[in-house]
């Protein structure tokens, strides 16, 4: 279930596309766009802090307890609190130059 904050932040992100003239929608989007790296960047390391308080905290929660209220992996429990932004997993392959020849 999303909570209903976060529902209203999807919302209005769909409705930045489906409301105005193509105009309106292009510009509004691109504004959008060009502020997102920085929100982005924003919102992971709120969640980072949020993590590292429960795993600090009095509670003293583990990774796997964390991973399991989120619905995370205790591995990705671990990979926010050290600030690793990319899933190894996701991350693609790199090819050396001489790779392309």
């Amino acid at each position: 279930m999303t909570d209903e904050e976060v529902r209203r932040v999807l919302d209005s992100i769909d409705a930045l596309g489906s409301t105005g003239d193509a105009e309106e929608r292009a510009r509004r989007l691109t504004e959008l766009l060009d502020q997102w790296p920085s929100t982005h960047a924003k919102v992971r390391e709120m969640r980072q802090q949020a993590i590292a308080e429960l795993y600090d905290s009095g509670n003293g929660l583990t990774y796997k307890e964390i991973g399991d209220m989120l619905g995370i992996s205790f591995g990705r429990v671990r990979q926010i609190i050290a600030g690793e932004t990319v899933s190894p997993k996701r991350r693609k392959p790199t090819r050396k130059p001489e790779d392309n020849a």
